[in-house]
């Protein structure tokens, strides 16, 4: 078992919940994670580089790889496609590394019909009312807008039961900790150990164990 496959885990969460400084904070405490980095075919913007914040192809260049079937997922989003490379994230799964992909819950699900060993972790403020007031504290966005988040908001609730975990962002650092430790008992499970499994029983069944 030391040689481990990585896993994919599948972040999804309420706007304003904190996701995405979840994810980053993971990454800086713990070794052996990847963040997933995302295809598109938006221009960069000022300082970005290509293979750091996203992988920047043409449409043309992207089409191609829909039609090879080269993304795990894609969608659309204002005129610009988005979507997460296969080759990337089976590249470090294989290295061993726990692979983050953030993404909302309709791909999430999607991704776990690919990958059935996927985590999907869901994020969550402790209640709407700390979830409006983290909306309204960043303080960049309308009423209106802080509004459309929350009646997103409800509709993902209604897919939070698909999940395998949901992980409470009331203090950052005990949610790091939480997390970190959900993977780590992840790869123990039974079902990623088959291998291991069926070498300790054909040992056993295959000689007498001496006192």
């Amino acid at each position: 078992m030391k040689n481990r496959q990585g896993i994919l885990i599948v972040v999804s969460g309420f706007s304003g919940a904190g996701k995405g400084t979840l994810m980053k904070r993971l990454v800086e405490e713990y070794d052996g994670y990847a963040l997933s980095i995302s295809a598109t075919t938006r221009t960069p913007r000022a300082g970005e580089t290509d293979g750091r914040e996203y992988f920047f192809m043409s449409r043309e260049q992207f089409e191609k790889r829909i039609a090879e079937h080269a993304l795990i997922e894609h969608a659309e989003y204002c005129g610009n496609y988005y979507g997460t490379p296969r080759d990337y994230v089976e590249q470090k799964l294989a290295e061993g590394r726990d692979v983050i992909l953030e993404i909302e819950i309709q791909g999430a699900l999607k991704i776990k019909a690919q990958y059935p060993d996927a985590l999907l972790v869901f994020v969550s403020t402790p209640d709407a009312a700390e979830l409006r007031r983290r909306l309204s504290g960043r303080g960049t966005e309308t009423e209106d807008v802080i509004q459309k988040r929350l009646c997103r908001a409800a509709k993902e609730a209604e897919g939070i039961e698909k999940y395998d975990y949901i992980v409470i962002n009331d203090d950052l650092e005990t949610c790091v900790k939480e997390l970190h430790g959900i993977i780590a008992a992840a790869h123990h499970a039974p079902a990623r150990n088959e291998e291991f499994i069926e070498k300790m029983r054909g040992e056993l069944e295959g000689k007498q164990i001496e006192n």
